[in-house]
C-alpha cells in the first residue's frame, strides 16, 4: 500500500507524461517492483497512460479522492487491449517506439512472448520491426541478418515488403523470429499522425492467419481507439 501510494505520489510531483523508470527513481522503488504496480494501478483506474504511450498521469478515482473536479480520462489503453484480447485466442502486445528502439508497453498476461530481445535487435524479422522500419526507413540495416530460414535477408524483398506496410497499413510475420510463430502488426498514431508505436497480434503458424482481414480489421480499431488514427 505505502508503495503505490508512492508511485501515485510521484505521478503527481513529476507530472502527466512520466515514465516508469524515472517513476520508480523518484519513488525510490525497484523498477520491476514499481512497474507491477504501475500495471495494477492502471487497471484500477488511479492512473492511466497517457495517448502518445510515453507514460502515464492520474486517472479519475485518484482525482475523486483528492476531491478535485473530474475531467475527461486519457484512453485508458490496457482496458482497450483486455476487450481485444477476450475476443482473439492470440496473444495481444502493444509496443511502443522511442527513436530507434522498440519497448513492449503492455504484453499479453496470458500469452508469454518469447524472443523480445530478437525482436528488438533485429527489426526486419518481425511484423513489429517491420512497422517501425515502414516508417523510418533510415534505420533498415545495411545488411540483414538471418534469425530463422524465413527471415528476409535480401534488402531488395525487405524494400518491397515495406513498402507494402506502408500502403496497407499492416506488417506479416511467418516463421521469421521463431519458427512456428506468425504475427499481424498494425501502426499507432499520435494526433499528428506519426507513428509512436504498433498493436500485435502473436500466435501460432497455422493458426493465426496473416492474411486474416477480420483479425486486421480488428486490430486497426483498437490501434485507433489506443492512440490515434490508422490507415483504413
Amino acid at each position: 500500500m505505502q508503495k503505490a501510494l508512492a508511485l501515485l505520489e510521484a505521478v503527481a510531483q513529476l507530472g502527466s507524461g512520466a515514465t516508469a523508470r524515472d517513476i520508480a527513481a523518484h519513488a525510490g522503488i525497484p523498477p520491476a517492483t514499481a512497474y507491477r504496480l504501475l500495471n495494477l494501478l492502471t487497471a484500477d483506474g488511479y492512473l492511466v497512460r497517457i495517448a502518445d504511450l510515453s507514460g502515464f498521469a492520474l486517472g479519475r478515482r485518484t482525482r475523486q479522492l483528492a476531491g478535485a473536479d473530474v475531467a475527461p480520462d486519457p484512453v485508458d489503453h490496457h482496458a482497450v487491449l483486455e476487450e481485444l484480447r477476450e475476443q482473439v485466442r492470440f496473444g495481444i502486445h502493444l509496443a511502443s517506439f522511442a527513436g530507434s528502439r522498440v519497448r513492449l508497453i503492455d504484453r499479453d498476461p496470458d500469452h508469454e512472448l518469447s524472443g523480445e530481445n530478437t525482436i528488438a535487435a533485429h527489426l526486419h524479422a518481425s511484423a513489429i520491426g517491420k512497422v517501425l522500419l515502414a516508417s523510418r526507413p533510415e534505420l533498415v540495416p545495411p545488411s540483414l541478418r538471418r534469425v530463422t530460414s524465413s527471415t528476409i535477408t535480401d534488402l531488395g524483398a525487405l524494400r518491397g515488403e515495406l513498402d507494402a506496410v506502408r500502403h496497407t497499413g499492416s506488417a506479416r510475420e511467418v516463421d521469421e523470429v521463431r519458427v512456428g510463430r506468425s504475427a499481424v502488426a498494425v501502426p499507432v498514431h499520435d494526433a499528428q499522425n506519426a507513428v509512436t508505436g504498433c498493436l500485435a497480434a502473436i500466435g501460432k503458424t497455422g493458426r493465426l492467419a496473416v492474411d486474416d482481414p477480420e483479425l486486421t480489421d480488428l486490430l486497426r480499431s483498437c490501434a485507433t481507439r489506443v492512440g490515434g488514427r490508422v490507415p483504413a
